[in-house]
């Protein structure tokens, strides 16, 4: 598990991680309902809503997330696929518009979350280098997710009928020199990081570096919504 905090006041991402089974009380994760927690981290479904507390290193939260509407099945009915093969695809859904209350870092905030929920038993093509994923919370109430799966060979491996993701922008990190297309546009909007640097090295709890943060959502000149932009595979391609 891995946690994170985007504060553009550091000019770089907060993160930190934690790795353990299932079984002596140190990690657990339920099938019947929403409800992991490893160490003192834990997300779990409380009634109608979620709630997410960690005790990171340098930050903690304590988070009351509400839904705004049903779960959104992603792909077809929920079953995504992520290539041309009947086992490149994944069961998905999304949560977007969650209202959230809570603390950070001792202080209340307020704001607007997306959660998602993923699972497979193997979804990535061996062609596949890794994935450019969106997920942005429009200042109208609706929400977009996007993601196209990018080939070794170079090019896009596969994409999503009427997604198109173009990278605007890209930013070389000074600690691994790997460089991310932190600006992209996607389906005509185009997303800016809050900051350049959210570079994540996770290797110690999922094995790989990539670039994950927070973004902003523009129709030409006029912010039209906020989210997350994940970029996979572009230090080594990934392996799942």
């Amino acid at each position: 598990a891995h946690a994170a905090f985007s504060d553009p006041k550091r000019g770089h991402l907060l993160h930190d991680q934690l790795a353990a089974r299932a079984g002596h009380e140190l990690a657990q994760a339920e099938t019947g309902r929403t409800a992991v927690w490893i160490d003192d981290w834990s997300l779990g479904l409380e009634g109608n809503r979620y709630r997410a507390k960690v005790a990171a290193r340098d930050f903690a939260f304590d988070l009351a997330l509400t839904p705004s509407g049903a779960p959104v099945l992603q792909g077809e009915n929920g079953y995504s696929r992520k290539g041309f093969r009947p086992q490149e695809a994944s069961y998905y859904y999304s949560q977007p518009q969650l209202a959230v209350r809570g603390t950070l870092n001792g202080g209340e905030i307020t704001g607007t979350a997306w959660l998602d929920h993923e699972w497979s038993s193997a979804y990535l093509a061996p062609e596949a280098a890794g994935w450019d994923w969106a997920g942005i919370n429009l200042h109208d109430g609706r929400s977009l997710m996007a993601f196209q799966m990018r080939a070794k060979s170079g090019g896009i491996h596969y994409a999503p009928p009427g997604v198109t993701m173009r990278p605007l922008r890209w930013w070389k990190s000074p600690r691994t020199g790997v460089a991310y297309p932190v600006s992209m546009e996607v389906n005509g909007l185009r997303l800016e990081p809050l900051m350049d640097d959210q570079e994540l090295d996770a290797r110690a709890s999922v094995g790989t570096i990539y670039w994950e943060g927070a973004v902003r959502a523009f129709n030409g000149a006029t912010e039209v919504g906020r989210g997350y932009l994940e970029l996979t595979g572009y230090w080594q391609p990934m392996k799942l």
